[in-house]
C-alpha cells in the first residue's frame, strides 16, 4: 500500500501534531513498513486456529512484598539534580 506525504500530514493533523515536510517524508517510509507487516499478517491462514478459553478461576497472582535497605545512597541518588538530606528536591510545578 502506498502512503503519500499528504496522507501523513492528514494523520498528523487528526492527531493534532505539527510536523515538517521532511518529517512527513521520513514517516511515509515508516508507515509503509508498518502496513507491510499488517499485510503479511493478513496473508496468514488462521482457519484452524482456536481461541484459548479464559480461565476465570485463576485469580490474580501477586508476589509478596519484600522490604530491603539500599545501603549506597550516593549510588541511589546518582542521577538526581538536587538532594536535601536523604530526599530528592524537585522544582515546584503547581502554583
Amino acid at each position: 500500500m502506498k502512503i503519500s506525504v499528504e496522507d501523513v500530514r492528514y494523520i498528523a493533523k487528526l492527531a493534532k501534531l505539527s510536523i515538517s515536510f521532511e518529517q512527513a517524508q521520513k514517516m511515509v517510509k515508516e508507515f509503509e513498513g508498518i502496513l507491510t507487516h499488517f499485510e503479511s499478517i493478513g496473508r496468514l491462514d488462521l482457519g484452524d486456529a482456536q481461541p484459548e478459553p479464559l480461565e476465570r478461576d485463576s485469580g490474580t497472582v501477586l508476589r509478596e512484598d519484600e522490604t530491603s535497605v539500599f545501603e549506597d545512597k550516593k549510588k541511589l541518588f546518582l542521577n538526581t539534580k538536587s538532594i536535601s538530606d536523604s530526599y530528592i528536591e524537585v522544582p515546584k510545578i503547581i502554583e
